[in-house]
């Protein structure tokens, strides 16, 4: 019985850690980002819309986030989790003028 009320101990506490997870959404339009520079919290998400006409292909290749969503068409959202703190620099990798940076902190 014991060994049950503390693997529901852990289930609520995993639950309040992704409750205090945070969303929040950048736009390209224009070929740029709505943001230049953010700061998140590790774990907290950022959704990239393409709200643009074009395709972008966002992307990072900062140690410990790095990721790469491809092509992605006007109209798509893809969620990106930022899991290690530090600076994270973010490019489309088609237009090499669109940049942030994207701070997480503990």
């Amino acid at each position: 019985m014991k060994s049950i009320s503390i693997a529901v101990a852990f289930a609520f506490a995993g639950g309040c850690f992704a409750a205090l997870a945070a969303e929040r959404s950048i736009i390209q339009k224009d070929k740029s980002f709505s943001e230049r520079l953010i700061s998140i919290k590790r774990g907290d998400t950022l959704l990239f819309v393409n709200n643009d006409n074009i395709a972008h292909n966002v992307m990072s290749t900062s140690p410990g986030n790095e990721f790469n969503l491809g092509s992605q068409l006007p109209g798509v959202a893809t969620p990106v989790t930022f899991s290690a703190a530090g600076e994270v620099k973010v490019i489309c990798a088609i237009h090499p003028r669109m940049q942030m940076t994207v701070n997480i902190t503990d």
